[in-house]
């Protein structure tokens, strides 16, 4: 055994030991087995149990014909938040994940072929900004340091930290003030740049997390910051290699992740979370119960109504959910050689279009899409000579009515001929194999409540303290962590909610005292 080898065992914390307090979390995406990691290291005993049939939740990797497919995130921002798990195993996240920085981080295509190449590098940026428009490359720097500072109050100073009282959010309104959090991230970037092309490249951000940029906060700003301060990255084996990498870790503390055991009730007995009962019908004890899954889905279908005072099934209901998505994937035979790793393919509207998904509900028959060719980056996930790509275009979550089970094959063409129209010319008769996922899907597969794919939209009134609390406002013993808890969606806020989870959890010997 080599000497860094020997210091990394030296490093790492002993198993859990016989009398440890038992933590049940229900689903293994990256919020629970991020709480699995710190839960286990912090000495509590963990059992996960998952509803699929492996690990991961929506980042869950699938193979088909021969093509590897991530389902769900491909874009890895504030990579030391997986850092921080691997060092509290006593490792180092480099020896067993390859993290590649992309460069440009996205191209935006825009509807009349002209791209903006978005980038971390502060001269490249100002030189696409003047190619657009060079008036506004002052105001570009501006809104760059509106960015930062929202990095620092919102990210740095509250996203690990658990709104669980008034008194939190009383603490911190003066940063919410001087973020100007009351106004909507695009009326701020309008405030800065003129250009309208420049407006959307510099606001569409908040659709990766499940926000309208003319309705979230301006205080996502933030994510400008963080992708220029820590780089846009993805893991050569797809996201999926980094679940494997996560789930390796908890099997060397001898926690392993129990799939196809799906929980259809949380039980509670006197106001306190007891444990959880599964499809099966069994019963597993426990003294707390961490939920990974949808909040809004946990509260009404695993809580029953009786110990819900705050998440009453009203109050459920009356919440303004993120849109869904549609999302196909494809391999195809050849390469297209000119798309980069991340690409948005913008259609004809931008306002409308996202009024149509967040405010009317409506089916739109044009659309834009986020485009993930993997295979520039990592040849490995296809076949030799081919290209995996997947294409999401944001839709309405299932109030539209819409009837995904008819309607899915027409807009999957949909999507496929607007894409061969622009940037895979004949990608129809290069197609060798496909999948779609629909609102559907994370309503019936992925138990999200509306089919909606990142829970309650991030408006300002739907964040922080007003977000699902990391600690249940209704059953003691009951934690959230995952996109639709606090601090909310995206790698970096699912991977915050489980460090939120442990400033509210009394430690192993606080709960042996009580």
């Amino acid at each position: 055994m080599n000497a860094f080898r020997a210091a990394e065992e030296r490093d790492t914390p002993p198993r859990v030991g016989p009398g440890a307090p038992t933590a049940v979390v229900i689903g293994s995406g990256f919020g629970g087995l991020a709480a699995a990691i710190r839960l286990s290291c912090s000495g509590w005993n963990v059992r996960i149990l998952e509803k699929q049939d492996a690990p991961g939740g929506r980042a869950c990797m699938f193979r088909q014909d021969g093509f590897s497919f991530d389902a769900g995130p491909t874009i890895i921002t504030a990579p030391f938040l997986l850092e921080e798990l691997w060092a509290l195993c006593g490792r180092r996240m480099d020896a067993h994940i390859d993290l590649r920085q992309m460069a440009p981080f996205y191209r935006i295509r825009f509807d009349d072929g002209t791209h903006f190449d978005y980038s971390g590098d502060t001269a490249a940026m100002e030189a696409e900004v003047a190619r657009f428009s060079p008036e506004d490359v002052p105001g570009f720097r501006r809104l760059m340091q509106a960015a930062d500072r929202a990095r620092v109050l919102g990210f740095e100073g509250m996203g690990a930290t658990a709104f669980d009282s008034i008194r939190h959010l009383i603490a911190a309104i003066p940063d919410f003030l001087r973020m100007q959090a009351w106004r909507s991230l695009h009326s701020l970037v309008a405030k800065y740049l003129k250009h309208p092309k420049l407006r959307i490249v510099m606001s569409f951000h908040p659709l990766l997390i499940g926000g309208n940029p003319f309705s979230v906060t301006c205080a996502y700003t933030l994510i400008h910051a963080l992708e220029k301060q820590w780089g846009v990255h993805s893991a050569m084996g797809g996201t999926g290699a980094i679940i494997d990498g996560l789930v390796d870790l908890l099997s060397e503390r001898g926690v392993h992740v129990e799939c196809m055991r799906p929980v259809t009730r949380i039980r509670v007995e006197q106001g306190r979370a007891r444990g959880v009962e599964l499809a099966t019908g069994e019963f597993i004890p426990a003294d707390i119960v961490v939920s990974n899954g949808d909040s809004a889905w946990t509260y009404k279908n695993l809580v029953a109504p009786q110990h819900r005072r705050h998440w009453t099934d009203r109050r459920i209901a009356r919440g303004r959910y993120s849109m869904g998505l549609f999302v196909w994937y494809f391999g195809v035979r050849g390469q297209y050689t000119d798309v980069p790793h991340h690409m948005m393919v913008l259609g004809p509207r931008y306002r409308e279009l996202l009024a149509d998904i967040f405010k009317r509900k409506h089916l739109s028959k044009d659309f834009s899409l986020y485009l993930h060719r993997p295979t520039a980056t990592d040849a490995s996930l296809a076949p030799v000579g081919c290209d995996t790509f997947y294409a999401l275009s944001p839709v309405p979550h299932l109030d539209s009515g819409t009837d995904w089970s008819e309607h899915a094959e027409t807009y999957r063409r949909a999507i496929c001929s607007a894409l061969e129209e622009t940037v895979l010319p004949g990608l129809s008769q290069r197609v060798v194999t496909s999948r779609v996922v629909t609102p559907l899907d994370f309503q019936d597969r992925l138990w999200s409540y509306k089919g909606a794919g990142f829970g309650l939209e991030p408006l300002l009134l739907q964040s922080a303290w007003f977000r699902p609390h990391n600690r249940s406002e209704d059953v003691n013993g009951l934690y959230m962590v995952g996109a639709s808890t606090h601090p909310g969606a995206g790698v970096p806020g699912v991977l915050m909610s489980a460090k939120a989870l442990m400033s509210v959890l009394p430690s192993v010997e606080a709960y042996h005292a009580q």
